[in-house]
């Protein structure tokens, strides 16, 4: 059990709840995203609530969240898409937290599950979609036709913008969710390694060596891979909401 990688990944009650036949259970997942929630709030919380005129470093990393965040939807999207900065920066900070505190020995990475992931990609696409709609009407519908096509390749290629636009969201969970997956297996596997060679005496503990530097390094990418996908989710996140202000190509 100690040394099985997947075993990270199993969702257990902590408090089953059952009504009308319908599982609520609340589980270990839905412990950390509370969790996760309530860290990212406490944090930024804490340090802007003194707001010094010098920031100290965690004040620092709180503003820079915020006008990377800012700058990468501006860019995005314009000045109109600000109005939807409070939506992309709790996504942005969600997932990163949740990929950070999966890093933790014995704790539970949410991310690493395809049915948290796809809620989040779901949320973002129903928003995109909603908004389009009642922002333009049927003009939404403008971008699933690109200007400039030939009107004999126009059933073509909006059956082809159809399709992409369908799977936005389950390449946006997939690639979160697959990347965490594969981390944290990977990770796990080395470290198994450490703990079964330290077991066999001077030998295994001369072996373990280079799975235990692997262990390092893997640990260091990680925590890259925990930054770049939240960065990759919310920059993804910023093109589409775009489409939903513009939806003319």
């Amino acid at each position: 059990m100690a040394n099985d990688p997947i075993h990270q990944f199993q969702i257990t009650k902590w408090i089953p709840i059952e009504v009308g036949g319908l599982d609520f259970s609340f589980t270990n997942a839905s412990a950390f995203m509370v969790a996760t929630v309530a860290a990212a709030g406490l944090f930024l919380y804490l340090t802007t609530t003194s707001r010094a005129l010098v920031p100290g470093r965690l004040q620092s990393i709180s503003e820079m969240s915020y006008e990377f965040v800012a700058s990468m939807l501006h860019d995005a999207a314009g000045s109109q898409g600000m109005k939807f900065f409070p939506f992309v920066f709790s996504l942005f900070m969600f997932v990163l937290v949740a990929n950070l505190l999966g890093l933790f020995p014995y704790f539970f990475t949410v991310t690493s599950h395809i049915i948290v992931t796809f809620a989040l990609a779901l949320l973002v696409i129903g928003t995109v979609i909603v908004y389009g709609f009642m922002k333009h009407g049927l003009g939404f519908l403008k971008l699933f036709v690109p200007q400039g096509v030939p009107g004999v390749l126009i059933p073509l290629v909006v059956l082809i913008e159809v399709i992409s636009f369908l799977s936005r969201p389950i390449s946006l969970s997939v690639r979160l969710f697959a990347n965490m997956l594969a981390g944290h297996i990977t990770l796990k596997v080395f470290a198994g390694f450490v703990v079964s060679l330290s077991a066999a005496g001077f030998l295994g503990v001369a072996g373990s060596i280079l799975p235990l530097a692997m262990t390092v390094a893997i640990t260091a990418l990680e925590v890259l891979v925990a930054f770049l996908q939240a960065y990759v989710f919310a920059v993804l996140t910023c093109m589409y909401l775009n489409d939903a202000l513009h939806p003319g190509h």
